[in-house]
């Protein structure tokens, strides 16, 4: 009896992968023979598609190869042979994240990404009702008239790790001392945005061990080993390969603990019930109630997990790719150096004042994008509109089929010399200040933060953090790069000492 109960549920499991398998390959072929006269590279492996190229170059050079042979639009597949499509026409991309939006959610992989990490957030959740519901109880959180209050607090992070840095010189007991950047950049974010967002203190600025840091460090600053490859590859087709091996256990662990520190936050938050606190949890809270529409404490906690992962990720991989430009050149820190010499108090209005500040970190946001590729998925078959036609017909418009994979890659999009000159791989603040001269108002250069109605809503946060912390340094300290660095992708794009496994960014900081 029982032998004949497994036979019959060894049968069903068959069948149901069989099904499984025989749709994806219809779907393949489908979108194969739909999109075929999209040009693109021929496939490099059979099982792996593209994959293992994207994986293994330097971040975005294949797309940047790809575009500059075959366009801006090029078809490329994935593992299993998932067809992609990389876009960086810009009547297109302003269609997929602008008025199109809601028809192109974000990839099943990508969400079982967030779900599986931090919960059914904003990052995850999809829809129009849905998102716009989310969306109203952060956004008041994080407007600007909101940071304006919270910018003493990004000053006293930013104080407390230019103190540990100075208490690292005076130990050498020399003015020069070699300093890895990443890691202090990351405790820096965690710390302001604990602070800053939920009246909360981390403590990674004290310079000790942290098992939260190092969690999130470990989660996603990893070298390119075998078993991450295959995560990557194939959570685009197979979603649930995010919850096996040790990378799944890593995973459920950060969940956990980050599950565990925003429970521990809301459960004090409730009990203080401080209604004129201007942090992010208090202004969530009020947000919520006002609405009518009461989130439960698991929506809450994926609130607060987003948040903290959000504010640690990319905000860390920024810090250390304006610190890292700013190292490269001793003439552009002086510059700086003199503009914020001026500064008259610690406030928004004042850091928005100084123009090559804003210029040095609009130009690290063009030439390092944290998130590489703004990822995609067509929920139905639509016609996306083109600013100029695919190369061999007049068709001003593109068909994309159902369940395709769409790829916006930053680095192309923001390094487009039509836009930027000649020089647009160059790293050059100047730029920034010529253009406003020229009356050239920002417009859709930069999608780091994306646009329309899914734009990310922390970038006022995050620009305001990243300048206190840029003048707070360099008041105290100079920067030299004495390695050869190299983009590397973990979750983020994180620089690294060239041929090294996780990110690394030694530099040599000076007391002034």
């Amino acid at each position: 009896m029982f032998w004949s109960f497994l036979s019959n549920v060894s049968i069903v499991c068959f069948g149901f992968t069989f099904v499984c398998l025989l749709r994806f390959a219809v779907h393949c072929i489908t979108a194969h023979l739909a999109l075929r006269h999209i040009p693109g590279p021929p496939s490099s492996s059979f099982l792996w598609g593209e994959e293992w190229i994207l994986y293994h170059s330097l971040p975005g050079s294949a797309y940047i190869r790809w575009h500059a042979q075959f366009g801006k639009v090029v078809r490329f597949s994935g593992a299993f042979g998932h067809q992609v499509l990389s876009i960086t026409d810009r009547r297109a991309i302003s269609f997929i994240i602008g008025e199109g939006i809601y028809s192109f959610p974000k990839p099943n992989g990508v969400r079982a990404w967030f779900k599986a990490t931090l919960g059914e957030g904003i990052l995850w959740v999809e829809g129009k009702a849905a998102h716009e519901k989310q969306r109203r109880i952060l956004a008041p959180a994080l407007s600007q008239q909101s940071v304006r209050n919270l910018t003493h607090i990004f000053y006293e992070t930013s104080s407390k790790l230019a103190h540990q840095w100075t208490r690292l010189l005076d130990k050498s007991h020399t003015e020069e001392a070699e300093i890895e950047i990443t890691n202090w950049a990351g405790r820096f974010a965690l710390d302001t945005i604990g602070r800053a967002a939920f009246s909360y203190d981390f403590d990674c600025l004290s310079g000790g061990p942290h098992a939260l840091a190092e969690t999130l460090d470990g989660l996603t600053n990893n070298e390119n080993k075998l078993s991450s490859f295959y995560m990557r590859a194939l959570f685009w087709i197979f979603p649930s390969i995010l919850l096996i091996g040790k990378k799944g256990e890593m995973i459920r662990r950060t969940k956990e603990e980050l599950g565990q520190i925003a429970s521990k936050m809301w459960r004090e938050a409730k009990i203080a019930g401080d209604a004129e606190d201007k942090t992010l949890m208090a202004l969530m809270l009020k947000a919520d109630k006002a609405s009518g529409q009461c989130m439960s404490e698991e929506e809450i906690v994926a609130q607060m997990r987003t948040t903290i992962s959000a504010g640690y990720e990319t905000v860390s991989a920024v810090v250390a790719w304006i610190l890292y430009e700013l190292s490269r050149d001793a003439e552009l820190q002086a510059d700086l150096r003199e503009e914020i010499s001026t500064a008259r108090d610690s406030s928004l209005d004042e850091l928005n004042k100084y123009s090559l500040l804003d210029a040095v970190l609009k130009e690290t946001l063009r030439l390092h994008p944290a998130i590489l590729e703004n990822h995609h998925e067509a929920a139905e078959t639509i016609t996306v509109p083109l600013s100029e036609p695919l190369p061999g017909t007049s068709d001003t418009y593109l068909i994309i089929p159902k369940g395709t994979t769409l790829a916006i890659p930053l680095n192309v999009v923001q390094t487009d010399p039509e836009l930027w000159g000649p020089d647009a791989d160059v790293f050059r603040p100047q730029r920034w200040i010529e253009r406003k001269k020229a009356g050239i108002r920002g417009g859709r250069e930069l999608l780091v933060f994306s646009e329309g109605p899914r734009s990310c809503v922390g970038k006022a946060f995050a620009m305001a953090e990243i300048k206190a912390l840029v003048v707070t340094l360099l008041r105290q300290f100079s920067f030299s790069c004495p390695h050869e660095i190299e983009a590397f992708q973990s979750f983020v794009i994180r620089p690294r000492v060239k041929g090294e496994g996780p990110s690394s960014l030694p530099l040599l900081v000076r007391k002034l």
